[in-house]
């Protein structure tokens, strides 16, 4: 636009109504959302990125796709671009996803996001787990020190299933049996007093010795001592794997002996299952997801839709230890 048409269209906008002035606001706002992702988007490729395909760095320009840098590579000839191997390729509306950013850290319900960005809830359910596919990846690779572990158990859920193989339960339902049983999903937290913070998901009912040698052993240290509860459980697998292991006993109403304690990874659990209940109930096909989306809120690992977005196209944080 020449600069006497802009100075003419600025002079009408001063006969715009109140309402016209909002939409053209809102307008403006999606425009520079869009242009903002796209921005963020494009710098993945920067540096040394190579063709997500075969890995070849020799690469060329080859047009415009979707509002996106379009590019050949050399060696294979297949096209591509910034969003090509991701989660996120292939989705559509890039100008709300930072709006999306934002109401996942906000941690809103799929019906609730779908309202806020006038998608429908089917769109925000979609960009949700594909939002969430880094979460599962984004772990620390150790834990040190004093180091609790316990578990916690969810009602097995298959929300959203189309066939189940036992009778369906209302929303808030509760297990045929009492106590712990095979209708509960066993997770296992393991945390540092450094704040870094390891889930699994190791199956239905209690868990055991053989679960707790399959996860523990490759995160902790060799150095590393193991504070639990007084499950017997935790004592033989510390004396299988010889690590140093400290027990309290809980049902006896000790919860601090010394420095020993499980009060941060307990507080944890209790964080964990208050922020679920929002969800109204998760699908244990998708529990992995939401474990990590609560663990990068716990830690704030994402504090900004921009990193978030960055994140889930494989762009993490790097990690601290304190």
């Amino acid at each position: 636009m020449k600069a006497h048409e802009f100075e003419r269209w600025i002079e009408q906008l001063r006969a715009l109504t109140r309402r016209q002035r909002e939409q053209v606001k809102a307008l403006l706002a999606k425009d520079d959302d869009g242009a903002r992702c796209s921005t963020l988007i494009e710098s993945r490729l920067g540096g040394d990125g190579g063709c997500p395909h075969c890995g070849a760095k020799s690469l060329y320009r080859h047009g415009l796709a979707g509002g996106l840098q379009r590019y050949r590579c050399r060696s294979c000839h297949k096209t591509f671009n910034a969003l090509t191997g991701t989660p996120l390729a292939r989705l559509r509306k890039r100008e709300k996803w930072l709006a999306y950013g934002q109401a996942m850290l906000d941690s809103l319900t799929v019906r609730k996001a779908a309202a806020v960005l006038g998608v429908h809830r089917n769109t925000t359910f979609r960009w949700r787990h594909r939002f969430l596919t880094w979460a599962k990846n984004d772990r620390p690779a150790h834990l040190q020190g004093i180091t609790e572990a316990d578990e916690t158990y969810l009602l097995e859920s298959d929300k959203g299933s189309r066939r189940l193989a036992r009778k369906p339960r209302k929303r808030g339902g509760a297990a045929t049996q009492r106590g712990l049983s095979n209708e509960q999903v066993c997770v296992l937290v393991a945390r540092d007093r450094t704040g870094q913070t390891l889930d699994f998901v190791t199956g239905k009912g209690q868990i055991t010795k053989a679960q707790l040698k399959t996860v523990l052993p490759p995160v902790l240290d060799p150095d590393a001592l193991l504070v639990s509860d007084g499950n017997p459980t935790y004592r033989y697998f510390a004396l299988d794997t010889g690590l140093s292991h400290e027990a309290v006993n809980l049902s006896a109403g000790i919860r601090v002996r010394g420095a020993y304690h499980v009060q941060n990874v307990n507080a944890y659990h209790s964080r964990l299952h208050a922020w679920l209940g929002i969800f109204h109930g998760v699908a244990t096909k998708y529990l992995p997801n939401y474990l990590g989306w609560r663990r990068a809120l716990d830690a704030q690992r994402i504090r900004s839709p921009d990193t978030l977005l960055a994140a889930a196209l494989g762009q993490f944080q790097q990690r601290t230890v304190t």
